[in-house]
Order: structure tokens, then C-alpha cells, then sequence
């Protein structure tokens, strides 16, 4: 049986109980009945005898230490109620020492900030909650804060921005060590979508506009590709699906989804391709027709672009043997 991933909660006063409960939801509790895989979650702070209190009358029993960082498979730093709260320096020097190891690091919303005092983020490109930008930049000049991503990465540092951006991030730390249908799993026991296109952008405070009456019509659209995923679908043809002119959709589009057609729908098909690589032992060019692409060598080169990996490398290390049979000649498995 393989051993479980082990992840690290890391607590300290003031951090955010959403923040909290979004990584025990995700990475603390047991799917594997469902085929999730097994995760190990320890909440780990400088000692295991004092609660770390949280707003709202709540409190954290931490159970482990610092050193059990150096186990870790992957660190978490929750977000802060209080976003200049200084963390420990102990947990700053276990932060350091972890990135220098090669631990993968991730902050959700405020938790850039920790990262940013442990100097781990200077030179770097860093997000947080669009409402804190200016405050991470006029502290941390060092760090290039990218204004309009949901989360990024820049050398095993992951960052997201604020609030439900957290659970965007987990969930693709999920996906990206376990596969697309691990994340799907847990997405859908949280009942939530296993993957978000767009940028916060779109969230940032404006003045409500008028309500769109397009909306009933993209999301007609969106399904409408979703189950026509292995046939040429241009932009084009999107737009004459909704009764738009080309121009008119695409800004509509983007307006709704924080991302253009293409790039949605290039996103669709590549996430059609890992399902059916992990799913089904179907040959390249049998995945690459089905999820839209054309062709195994366009398949390839949006999965380089995409996931900096392969589809034969992706299968290799996330296909599920048990279930190859489930979809086999099938006639559109993607939309099931």
C-alpha cells in the first residue's frame, strides 16, 4: 500500500479559521473508500501543549512540533485575521529551512505574508486577496505581487489569493500530485468545482452592474461544449451556438468566466485528456480525438504548455488500472 502524503498545517496565533478548515476539509479527512488518496494531516506548531487561538472563541490543538516538517511532503500556511502578525521566528527559520530542502510551500490568501517575513518570496512572484495587494507590496517591495491570478507558483512556492481561491489551490495541489480524479473526488464531497479557469480580476470591488442577460445563454453554451467536446468546436461555432457575433461573445464570455473562450476551451479539453488518461487505457491518438485536440502531437503540446509533463508520463503516474475497463469503447466518456 502506498505510504500516506504527508502534509503539514503549520499554526500560530492569529491565523484565519477559514483558512484552517478549508486544509482539514481537503486534506484532512478520509476519501479512500471513494478512491481519494490517503493523506496524513498534523497540525504542527512551535509546541504541542499550548491551543493556538483563532477568532470566533475557537482554538487549534497542534500535534506536532517544528521537526515534523522535515517529513512533510507539503506545507501549509493558513491565512492571517491580523495580516502583519508577526509569526514566531521559529516558524520562520522552519519555513526557510523546509524551501531549502526542496518541501513544497503553499500560503492561502494572508499566508503570503508569513512567507514574505521568512524572506522566502523576495525576487519571487507572490498573489494575495486582491483587497490586500497594496499592503503586501508597500511592506514586501521585494516580492513581485501578480495582481490578477487566482494562485501561482515561483520555485515550489505556491501562493493564492484571498478566500475561496484557498480551496482552488488545494485542490490543484491535489491534482497536481495525485491526479485530476483524486481532485475531483474530494471536489465533489465538498461540492465544489474541481477546477476554476480565471483570473480574481473579476472580484474586485467595482460597482454592481446591471445583470447580465446573456448568463442563461454561456452557460448553455459552456454545457453545450462540454458534451460536444470531441468534435472541432471553434470559437465560432460557441458564438453561433449563443446568437452572438464573435466579438460580442468572446467579451461575454470573458466577463463571466474570467477567461476567453479559447482558453476555456483549451482547458476543458486538457482536463477531458487527464481523465481519460487516468480512467482508460485507451491508445494517444484515441484520448487525443476524444478530448477535441485533433491529434496526439497537439494533445503533447498542450499538455508541455499546461502541465509541463507528457500524457505518457501523466498516465504512468496517475492511471488507475481498476478502472480501465469502466470506459472502454464507450462512446463519449467525458461528459459522464
Amino acid at each position: 500500500m502506498k505510504p500516506a502524503y504527508r502534509v503539514a498545517l503549520v499554526a500560530f496565533p492569529g491565523i484565519r479559521a477559514f483558512d484552517v478548515s478549508v486544509i482539514t476539509e481537503v486534506w484532512g479527512s478520509d476519501r479512500t473508500d471513494r478512491g481519494a488518496p490517503a493523506f496524513d494531516l498534523r497540525r504542527v506548531a512551535t509546541d504541542t501543549t499550548t491551543p493556538i487561538p483563532m477568532r470566533g472563541g475557537l482554538a487549534l490543538l497542534p500535534d506536532r512540533t517544528l521537526t515534523w516538517l522535515s517529513r512533510a511532503d507539503l506545507i501549509l500556511v493558513p491565512g492571517l485575521d491580523d495580516h502583519l502578525t508577526s509569526a514566531p521566528a521559529p516558524v520562520l527559520d522552519a519555513l526557510r529551512h523546509a524551501h531549502a530542502r526542496g518541501t513544497t510551500l503553499a500560503a492561502l490568501c494572508g499566508g503570503a505574508f508569513t512567507l514574505a517575513q521568512a524572506g522566502l518570496l523576495d525576487g519571487r512572484r507572490a498573489i494575495t486577496h486582491w483587497d490586500l495587494i497594496d499592503l503586501l507590496r508597500t511592506h514586501h517591495p521585494q516580492v513581485t505581487v501578480v495582481p490578477d491570478a487566482l494562485f501561482i507558483e515561483d520555485d515550489n512556492i505556491w501562493t493564492a489569493a484571498g478566500t475561496a481561491a484557498g480551496i482552488d489551490l488545494c485542490l490543484h495541489l491535489v491534482r497536481r500530485s495525485h491526479g485530476a480524479e483524486a481532485a475531483a473526488t474530494i471536489a465533489r464531497s465538498m461540492v465544489t468545482a474541481p477546477f476554476r479557469t480565471g483570473t480574481q480580476a473579476q472580484f474586485i470591488e467595482h460597482p454592481t452592474p446591471r445583470a447580465d442577460r446573456d448568463a442563461d445563454t454561456l452557460a448553455a453554451v459552456r454545457e453545450h461544449a462540454l458534451r460536444h467536446l470531441h468534435q472541432p468546436l471553434t470559437v465560432a461555432d460557441l458564438a453561433a451556438h449563443a446568437g452572438m457575433s464573435a466579438r460580442s461573445f468572446a467579451r461575454h464570455f470573458t466577463a463571466a468566466t474570467g477567461a476567453t473562450p479559447l482558453r476555456w476551451l483549451l482547458d476543458q479539453r486538457v482536463a477531458a485528456a487527464q481523465k481519460l488518461l487516468e480512467r482508460t487505457d485507451l491508445p494517444m491518438p484515441e484520448v487525443a480525438r476524444r478530448a477535441g485536440f485533433g491529434s496526439e502531437v497537439t494533445m503533447r503540446q498542450h499538455f508541455a504548455s499546461r502541465l509541463a509533463t507528457s500524457p505518457r508520463a501523466y498516465r504512468a503516474a496517475f492511471s488507475t488500472p481498476s478502472d480501465t475497463d469502466s470506459v472502454r469503447g464507450g462512446s463519449n466518456p467525458i461528459a459522464r
